[in-house]
C-alpha cells in the first residue's frame, strides 16, 4: 500500500482528506487524535495505455508544531515509510504557511533537530532538503473564508511556498465539491502529485530520475510545498 503523509493542527486536514478520499464534503470535522487513516483510489497515467488503479493511504496525524518533545517522539512513528507528503495551511491564518517549515524539517529529517527552519530575514535554508526525494504538494484550504477583493493579496502571499519547497500548489474551498472537477487545474495538479507517489513507491530506483517527469532539482533551486496539521 502507497502511503501519503499530511499533518497539522487547525488547517482543516479533515475536511481535505474526507474530499480527497470519499468525494464528499465533511459536514462535522473534528480534532484529529492520534492518527486516522484513509484510503483513496487512484487511476495512475489515466487515460494511457499505462492506467492502472492503486489504493494510496492518506495518513492525517494530529499534533501542531509546538507539541512537547514526547509527542514529537511519538509522531515521528508516522514518518517511516512515507511515499508523498502533503503539505496543508489555513490561507486565512499566515502563521500556519510559516509553519510548514518547521513541520517540513520534522518529517522529511526526522532523525535531526528541528532547529534554524526560519532565519531572521523570512528566508528558508533550503539546503537541509537537497537530497529529498519524497514527493510534495502544497495545499492552501478555507479559500472560500477569503472575500474575493482579498484573495488576490493573500495568494500572492503564499505563492513563495509552493517554490520554497518544489512542489506544486493548490488552493481549495473544501466545501466545494467542484474545486476538484474532472479536468480542473486542481485536480490535474492533485493526479500528477499522485502518479509521482506511485512512482516513487513502486519504480523509482536510486540514482535514476522519476520517468515521465523533467529533472528538477530539489529544494536546491528555491521550491518548496506545504505540510497540513489539523
Amino acid at each position: 500500500m502507497t502511503r501519503v503523509l499530511i499533518s497539522f493542527t487547525g488547517v482543516g486536514k479533515s475536511s481535505l482528506v474526507h474530499l480527497l478520499c470519499q468525494n464528499q464534503v465533511l459536514g462535522n470535522p473534528s480534532w484529529t487524535v492520534g492518527c486516522s487513516v484513509d484510503v483513496r483510489v487512484h487511476d495512475y497515467k489515466e487515460g494511457t495505455p499505462e492506467e492502472k488503479t492503486y489504493y494510496i493511504e492518506l495518513w492525517d496525524v494530529g499534533g501542531s508544531v509546538g507539541s512537547a518533545s514526547s509527542v514529537k517522539s511519538t509522531r515521528a512513528v508516522f514518518y517511516n515509510s512515507v511515499n508523498g507528503i502533503i503539505l496543508v495551511h489555513d490561507l486565512t491564518n499566515k502563521k500556519s504557511s510559516q509553519n510548514l517549515y518547521r513541520w517540513s524539517l520534522e518529517a522529511l529529517n526526522r532523525d535531526l533537530v528541528p532547529t534554524g527552519v526560519l532565519v531572521t530575514n523570512g528566508d528558508y535554508d533550503r539546503e537541509q532538503f537537497a537530497d529529498n526525494q519524497i514527493p510534495l504538494l502544497v495545499i492552501g484550504t478555507k479559500l472560500d473564508q477569503i472575500h474575493e477583493t482579498k484573495r488576490h493579496e493573500v495568494l500572492t502571499r503564499t505563492a513563495f511556498l509552493a517554490e520554497d519547497f518544489n512542489a506544486e500548489e493548490i488552493n481549495l474551498d473544501c466545501t466545494n465539491l467542484r474545486c476538484l472537477a474532472a479536468g480542473s487545474s486542481n485536480a490535474v495538479k492533485l493526479s500528477r502529485f499522485f502518479d509521482k507517489v506511485i512512482e516513487k513507491r513502486y519504480f523509482l530506483r536510486e540514482g535514476n530520475q522519476i520517468p515521465g517527469f523533467p529533472d528538477r532539482k530539489r529544494f536546491g533551486g528555491g521550491t518548496l510545498k506545504s505540510l497540513h496539521y489539523d
